[in-house]
């Protein structure tokens, strides 16, 4: 050992007698295993030593209080220092634990799909008896549903996610003519939605029935149906809701489906497929974003809104159903359109029907249209959706005849030039006399074929006339009843009993 090894080792040990005993037991010249007293003196000693310069150098420091003052400080700075350190690891621990357990998260569950609407995404119980009893398929998670829908939660989340602003448009927006003037908004959704929304349609709501007193967009209902009630009545009151589809929001949607037995995630998801808001398109810097301008609502051109203003609908349907059977009044109703009608003693009661209708409307949510109030007694036409009522069903003749007229003029000079009601300027007209022939014959079955035949007739003539470029056959028009959707057929698995009054079980 070099001097300044032999000067650090006695520091170390004490005394300089622990040093010599301490080489001495290395060296084998002291036994370790058997201590004695001078081997136990020598090492108190050391101690002791050991203890006072610690003594010594406290209270040198002590002695100089500036210095003292700088090494409190450096440790209190260091252990703070150690501290940080060790917080910033345990919180970077943390949000590693938050990021993984979030990423594996995603891949199995939907917890946030835009401000003002994910509250209700949190687990919670559904109703699995309620959704038996109505034949509705149950969900165990968000997961499970997309799966269903053959989606991924990826494409089920960006098809349900609620932005203020945004650079996409689930919807394709135009204005279509309104029959009593105006122009109406519709909304047409793109592929991806609509098919998302043709599945909840098909294995959903078509699975609950609507009132018998519902006849717009349900199998086996049409026009017809809606106007043969009040045939022969001696009066007939017309009555329309304003903004239908608007008035539906998406809190109403969602209240339904938990009603029906979702779970409150699930219905949170559902109800976003089918509400969108209102946007305003925005163009900055050549980029185009669409701004929300209120709240989300049923867009007029989605497959699932019709069949979900029906079941929306329900209560308000048994309620004027309850109301009119008191007065003696016959009801139905096609979409916004309220028809009553009576005849006798009951006819006289029409103030009180009003009066009893809009107490009730009004208590629904919905808003009675002040401008399309209609009273119809016998004497003069009384209309029902566009069909006459006053005997049996019919069509108005002045009409029919103008289109005749139409008609006429185009078997002479050609589809060019030609109109027809209030359809669209880009409206093909083909189609669109084809819509009304189609019409006639629901209603008047003989005159409607005779039309159709005069249809066809011109459509050959003027395919014959053009050789170049050959006129396309007319795409298919239905009848003037809007369809729910894809498939019309009862689904397999509805439920046995008959659920007229499914809204008592909710």
């Amino acid at each position: 050992m070099t001097r300044q090894e032999i000067y650090d080792r006695i520091r170390e040990l004490g005394s300089r007698d622990a040093f010599v005993l301490a080489e001495m037991k290395r060296l084998g010249f002291w036994a370790n295993n058997q201590p004695s007293v001078p081997d136990q003196l020598i090492t108190q000693e050391a101690d002791l030593y050991r203890q006072l310069n610690e003594l010594l150098d406290k209270q040198r420091r002590y002695d100089n209080r500036k210095a003292m003052l700088a090494e409190m400080r450096q440790a209190r700075m260091a252990e703070a220092k150690k501290k940080r350190i060790d917080t910033k690891e345990r919180r970077e621990a943390r949000l590693q634990e938050r990021a993984e357990a979030w990423k594996i998260k995603r891949t199995t569950d939907i917890s946030f799909l835009g401000e003002g609407v994910s509250a209700g995404l949190q687990p919670g119980p559904a109703n699995p008896d309620r959704l038996t009893e109505f034949g509705l398929p149950h969900f165990e998670s968000t997961l499970a549903l997309a799966q269903a829908m053959n989606l991924t939660l990826s494409e089920l989340r960006f098809l349900t996610f609620h932005r203020a602003v945004s650079t996409v448009s689930h919807y394709k927006r135009f204005y279509l003519p309104k029959k009593s003037g105006g122009k109406r908004l519709i909304s047409a959704p793109m592929p991806r939605l609509k098919n998302a929304q043709y599945w909840v349609l098909e294995h959903i709501l078509n699975r609950v029935q609507p009132t018998e007193h519902a006849h717009g967009f349900v199998t086996d209902r049409s026009i017809l149906t809606n106007a043969q009630p009040h045939l022969g009545q001696s009066v007939v009151i017309n009555a329309d809701l304003k903004d239908f589809f608007p008035t539906i929001n998406y809190l109403r949607v969602k209240g339904l489906l938990v009603k029906l037995g979702y779970a409150e995630s699930i219905a949170t998801i559902l109800a976003l497929l089918c509400t969108e808001s209102e946007t305003d398109a925005v163009t900055l810097d050549g980029q185009t974003y669409y701004v929300a301008n209120g709240e989300r609502i049923l867009p007029q051109g989605a497959p699932t809104s019709p069949a979900l203003t029906n079941l929306i609908g329900y209560r308000l349907d048994r309620r004027l159903r309850g109301m009119a059977d008191t007065f003696g009044f016959a009801y139905t109703r096609y979409a916004d359109d309220l028809t009553f009608s009576a005849s006798g003693e009951a006819a006289g009661r029409v103030g009180q029907v009003l009066w009893a209708m809009r107490k009730i409307i009004n208590s629904e949510g919905f808003v009675l249209h002040p401008d399309k109030l209609t009273i119809m007694r016998r004497g003069r036409q009384q209309r029902v959706t566009g069909i006459i009522v006053n005997e049996k069903p019919g069509v108005d003749r002045a009409t029919l005849r103008k289109f005749r007229a139409l008609l006429h003029q185009i078997g002479h000079s050609g589809w060019v030039g030609k109109s027809w009601g209030n359809s669209a300027p880009d409206a093909d007209l083909r189609n669109v006399v084809t819509g009304y022939a189609n019409f006639v014959m629901m209603v008047k079955p003989e005159q409607g074929r005779e039309l159709r035949q005069t249809i066809d007739t011109l459509l050959g003539r003027a395919s014959s006339q053009t050789s170049s470029q050959p006129m396309p056959e007319p795409t298919p028009v239905p009848s003037s009843e809007p369809t729910p959707g894809p498939s019309t057929e009862s689904p397999k698995n509805q439920p046995s009993a008959d659920y007229k009054d499914w809204w008592d079980v909710l």
